[in-house]
């Protein structure tokens, strides 16, 4: 059976200098003095710029219609200890690339309010961007960890000193979670390496020798649930997520975006990449259980969201619910629902990410978040409402946004898996709209405050700026989302199939647990077609 990574090296070096030209801006700014932030914001913006750039370039050139890897770059980097140095794209990433290169530039273009330390902030953010670009794009399981665990020491810093009154506590919190649940990964990925020199007679940690690897029932559980840890904090799953929004209300606007905006989607991207490959068995024992959770996630975050009186909070326990679909999307094991769910991915970067732009917006100009400081900011800030309008229509998934699009094929594998998670789930979709439409209301209409509010004013030409490309992109993906579907349609086929393949020629722990079998999942006829062979 042909397997997902069958690799030919392309002779590019282009995702290498993807990733690492935010390192070398990040090596730039701390080499500048301390004073001079004209220069620091425009070495920033240079390298960040060329990294968007260099991922335009990458869709540009990505082939539609295939699930191999492309761009491929492999090298042996550490060969005494099974250590390979192996870089890929394919439909699963190309679009959390552009999300992250996008994400970066905006909101370092966007970084005026930051008034200490300028160098460093814009540092951090650099030194973030290439640990997110390098887990997305490694193939390695050492390779992967190492820019999976480079993403905690910036956003570590970002929270502890440019963050609120009890940014200490929520920094660590961050860390502790993560750090946790990233140390079981390790001793899984260092298992695994020895696992294959024990079946294979050679050590490596390469995720295309890993999918050969074959396990007991009670060794792939326990495999995998050190995997499904890691990832389920960080995406994060309920009830897991309890870091979270400590996280997003104390980390500075900039912060808050890039975690919302990318941060959370490497523990979905993870579970798809590595644990459903590697563990197909596990996953589908399991996936009732991910249901579950992300079904309870979705109702959970809309109804603490719907209690809160910070802006900020209420955004971030959104994403609490808005992930849930994510999570919902991928357990269901069909391809709409896997679809959705990577689609849904961007879409939340997106509508979120603006929606915590936004906040910083008022908390810039107020320096409050309660919603009941403000009210009737139409009549004094009508762009900065219309702009409001937009993404909050489009995190509750109007028809024609971005948002619709997503969670409508998400629902759609979510209730071709069992009826009532479907049924359960729309209910998410009900309390979000009465969650943000209520903020909104709130907010931009009722009375205004004139001598609380009578010197609010409006978006500037930079944030103008900032929102523009967003805009866009909530109307470009929900008019015509074809490009988008059409380049990770075959990636997600190809992983969908090759977990349904490997269950039925291989032992697994559905095989050799028949009391853990999925009994009440339909397949459609999609979901039996050949894995497209490299």
């Amino acid at each position: 059976m042909e397997h997902l990574f069958n690799l030919t090296a392309s002779g590019d070096v282009v995702l290498s200098l993807l990733v690492f030209l935010p390192l070398f801006g990040a090596i730039t700014l701390f080499l500048l003095p301390e004073d001079n932030d004209s220069l620091a914001r425009s070495v920033a913006m240079f390298f960040a710029g060329a990294a968007f750039l260099v991922s335009l370039t990458l869709l540009k050139l990505f082939e539609v219609g295939t699930p191999r890897m492309q761009f491929v770059e492999m090298m042996d980097w550490i060969p005494s200890l099974g250590v390979k140095y192996i870089l890929g794209v394919d439909g699963l990433s190309i679009w959390l690339l552009i999300l992250t290169t996008l994400l970066s530039l905006l909101v370092i273009f966007a970084s005026t309010s930051i008034a200490q330390r300028l160098r460093s902030y814009l540092g951090c953010l650099l030194l973030l961007e290439t640990g997110m670009l390098g887990s997305f794009v490694a193939l390695d399981g050492i390779t992967f960890y190492m820019f999976y665990e480079l993403m905690l020491i910036p956003m570590y810093f970002l929270i502890g000193v440019w963050g609120g009154k009890r940014k200490i506590y929520a920094a660590l919190k961050f860390f502790i979670y993560t750090a946790l649940g990233s140390l079981l990964m390790l001793v899984a990925i260092v298992y695994l390496g020895l696992s294959h020199e024990q079946q294979f007679g050679e050590l490596s940690f390469y995720l295309g020798d890993w999918v050969n690897l074959r396990f007991g029932a009670k060794e792939e559980l326990l495999l995998f649930a050190a995997f499904a840890l890691a990832f389920s904090i960080k995406i994060p799953l309920f009830p897991l997520h309890t870091w979270l929004p400590d996280a997003h209300v104390e980390a500075p606007t900039g912060g808050s975006v890039i975690l919302a905006g990318v941060l959370l989607k490497l523990g979905i991207y993870g579970l798809i990449r590595f644990a459903m490959p590697i563990f197909p068995g596990a996953i589908e024992a399991l996936a009732p259980v991910f249901v579950v959770l992300g079904v309870a996630g979705i109702v959970y975050g809309a109804l603490v969201a719907w209690v809160q009186t910070d802006i900020k909070k209420l955004v971030a326990y959104s994403s609490v619910s808005h992930l849930g679909f994510c999570v919902l999307g991928l357990a269901a094991l069909n391809m709409q629902g896997m679809q959705g769910s990577v689609l849904q991915m961007i879409n939340h970067g997106i509508s979120t990410g603006a929606l915590f732009f936004l906040v910083g917006v008022l908390y810039d100009r107020k320096h409050t978040r309660l919603i009941a400081d403000y009210g009737g900011l139409a009549q004094k800030v009508p762009m900065f409402a219309f702009v409001f309008m937009v993404f909050t229509l489009s995190s509750v998934g109007l028809p024609l946004t971005n948002g619709f699009v997503g969670e409508f094929l998400i629902l759609l594998g979510g209730f071709q898996y069992n009826p009532v998670a479907g049924a359960v789930a729309v209910t998410g979709v009900v309390l979000g709209a009465l969650y943000m439409l209520s903020l909104y209301r709130r907010v931009i209409f009722g009375s205004f405050n004139e001598e609380r509010n009578g010197d609010l004013t409006d978006l500037n030409p930079r944030e103008k700026l900032v929102f523009a490309p967003l805009l866009v992109l909530v109307f470009l993906i929900g008019v015509y989302p074809q490009p988008f579907l059409n380049r990770i349609e075959p990636s997600t086929r190809a992983v969908l199939e090759y977990v349904n393949q490997r269950n039925a020629v291989a032992p697994s722990v559905v095989a050799e647990n028949p009391a853990l079998r999925r009994t009440s999942v339909p397949q459609g006829p999609e979901s039996r077609l050949e894995v497209v062979e490299n």
